[in-house]
């Protein structure tokens, strides 16, 4: 399934809608974690590093609009995908949360059905955006010709090497825990050990050159110039 291994918070004051909601994407092979209310969201999303946070608006100690604006002003979370589910439909309060850094909205009441197909829209998307080449400070990596340059020099990287730097340095800054990076480099039905991605993470380094890749102790590795 390919969404599985994806991580998705959903803050929301209201219990039977983080339930039906988290049945729902738990279905679609999603690995769902819950808030009840906006510091809960803002300390859940630090821990666990999720790839969509689905935010209600109206939220007891920090609002959903709060909440991104906070997050967003964080390194690691100013790709994260955000979808705010809202009761408000004038224009304004649309205006307002996309302006904070929402990638999308759900209106109220929900519809099961169309926040899934949201959802799986929003990773579409951004999968077909990962096929463009990257570029970050004097590095280009393109995924069409299997290519990495630096200081417009081409660099050798085997294919699960240049796989998991791509990985990386798409969201720069963002820490990438190991599960994650197994997961999406490796995939769910091989077995590996945490020590294959340290050997690729050396060897990615030796070739390249330069210090990019940076180790969180104990979590996982993050891309960053």
């Amino acid at each position: 399934m390919e969404n599985k291994g994806k991580k998705v918070l959903i803050a929301d004051d209201e219990q039977d809608i983080l339930e039906i909601i988290g049945y729902n994407l738990t279905k679609e092979g999603y690995e769902i974690y819950t808030a009840k209310d906006g510091d809960e969201a803002i300390q859940k999303a630090k821990q666990i590093n999720p790839d969509l946070i689905i935010l209600d608006i109206m939220m007891p100690k920090k609002t959903g609009v709060e909440v991104c604006s906070t997050l967003r002003a964080l390194p690691a979370f100013q790709d994260t995908l955000i979808i705010f589910l809202t009761a408000l439909s004038d224009e304004a309060s649309h205006i307002k949360g996309f302006d904070t850094g929402a990638d999308d909205y759900v209106n109220k009441p929900i519809s099961p059905k169309v926040l899934i197909s949201r959802v799986n829209a929003i990773f579409r998307r951004l999968n077909k955006e990962g096929d463009k080449t990257l570029k970050v400070g004097n590095i280009n990596i393109d995924p069409v010709k299997f290519v990495v340059a630096v200081n417009e020099e081409d660099v050798i990287l085997a294919k699960k090497e240049f796989e998991l730097l791509y990985l990386l340095a798409s969201r720069p800054g963002r820490v990438f825990l190991r599960n994650e990076i197994l997961s999406q480099v490796w995939g769910t039905d091989v077995i590996v050990g945490d020590r294959t991605i340290d050997v690729h993470i050396r060897k990615i380094r030796q070739k390249l050159g330069i210090d990019c890749i940076t180790t969180v102790k104990g979590v996982g590795y993050k891309f960053e110039m």
